[in-house]
């Protein structure tokens, strides 16, 4: 484990508005390299959003691990190599927490965006304001442990369909996820297949992809992880047996596989079986000018527009006659959308205004609120029975 510090040299941009920049500490995951080199939604996420925020003048320490590929002015490097063989062991996650509290014991922030899971918990001894972004569930155990945080983290959705799940959350905004629409290629001509691309789970209905494909008399490509038990299990058992000539895995597709898979499709077929909070390859899919074809769950409805960018069915009966009619949307529709709404710096001002309303508008509230609920358990404790 490393805990270095590196000063990257940049220039030296001042937001356009003309406003003080904000000093931001960005917190990742341990668990991949931001920007990831494959798998690693989350971590995308926070590489996209630490560029765009540099680009627009603010000053950015990032705390990761690996390699350091973003514009962050400041990287804290936690362990120089990812320990991703470790993801689901509790230690590399409390380690990280353990150098995020060094990073800021040091140094002057405006505000804390942490990404991690135990990061929040040290979030009530700041006396800056820390933004916590929902990339996972919103209920269960997850749900739970963020509703006992309370005020002491504010809580932004990727979508308003992620927010509906637990309202009981201290949430303080919607900011849709984004990606760097430019390094995705657009195509209007397509080729002779539609893709599925995902990771091997029931709730990602892979099998279920196939099958659609096969109904609508079309060829699938399949491209997805397959490295944890659970997921080869799920492959095994119900996909493997459904591959064939017109349905093939091309096996796990790193940053330009998935460009070129996903340019050429016809369609990307989503038939989601759960509500997912955000799809990221549905915004991936309309940079490069490919429809959506996806069931009526989560933030499927808030991403898609449709009968215009793809096609939102009700029920994997209609996956079929979805994938034909998909053919007949408007590529340039799709793009447009994914630029409009989903690119970097949509986001990154988005999530400006976030820090700028709990920096300026609200920190005195928050104070207020955090001694009251101190005083609440102060009082609770004293006239409790020993």
């Amino acid at each position: 484990m490393s805990l270095s510090t590196t000063t990257p040299t940049r220039s030296e941009a001042t937001p356009a508005d003309g406003s003080a920049p904000l000093r931001i500490a960005m917190v990742a995951p341990p668990w991949f390299e931001l920007p990831p080199r494959g798998y690693g939604g989350t971590e995308a996420v926070v590489a996209s959003l630490v560029d765009g925020l540099v680009d627009r003048g603010h000053r950015v320490t990032l705390v990761a691990s690996g390699a350091h590929r973003t514009k962050a002015q400041r990287y804290h490097r936690v362990y120089p190599v990812t320990p991703t063989e470790r993801l689901g062991d509790p230690l590399p996650e409390v380690i990280n927490a353990a150098q995020t509290a060094r990073v800021l014991a040091g140094a002057e922030f405006d505000i804390v965006h942490d990404h991690t899971l135990a990061g929040p918990l040290l979030a009530r001894s700041r006396k800056q304001p820390t933004v916590v972004t929902m990339h996972g569930p919103v209920d269960g155990d997850n749900g739970d442990f963020y509703e006992r945080l309370g005020s002491s983290v504010d809580v932004v959705a990727i979508s308003d369909a992620q927010r509906r799940i637990n309202p009981r959350l201290n949430w303080v905004g919607t900011v849709h996820n984004a990606i760097d629409v430019p390094s995705f290629p657009y195509r209007a001509d397509k080729d002779d297949y539609v893709l599925w691309l995902g990771r091997f789970s029931g709730q990602k209905a892979p099998d279920e992809a196939i099958r659609a494909a096969r109904a609508a008399g079309r060829r699938i490509v399949l491209a997805g992880k397959l490295n944890e038990a659970p997921e080869r299990e799920y492959f095994d058992a119900r996909v493997a047996p459904l591959l064939g000539p017109d349905a093939e895995y091309v096996g796990e597709a790193d940053a330009a596989l998935k460009r070129e898979l996903l340019a050429g499709a016809q369609a990307l077929v989503f038939p989601i079986q759960w509500d997912e909070p955000f799809g990221m390859v549905m915004i991936e899919a309309m940079a490069c000018g490919t429809p959506v074809v996806a069931t009526r769950r989560g933030s499927v409805p808030e991403v898609v527009e449709d009968e215009v960018t793809g096609i939102v069915v009700d029920d994997l009966d209609e996956v079929p006659a979805a994938i034909d009619r998909a053919r007949l949307l408007d590529p340039a529709a799709a793009r447009r959308r994914a630029e409009e709404l989903f690119d970097i710096p949509v986001m990154a001002a988005r999530y400006e205004r976030v820090y700028r309303m709990l920096v300026e508008g609200t920190a005195s509230i928050r104070d207020l609120t955090r001694r009251s609920e101190a005083a609440v358990t102060r009082h609770s404790g004293a006239s409790s029975p020993r």
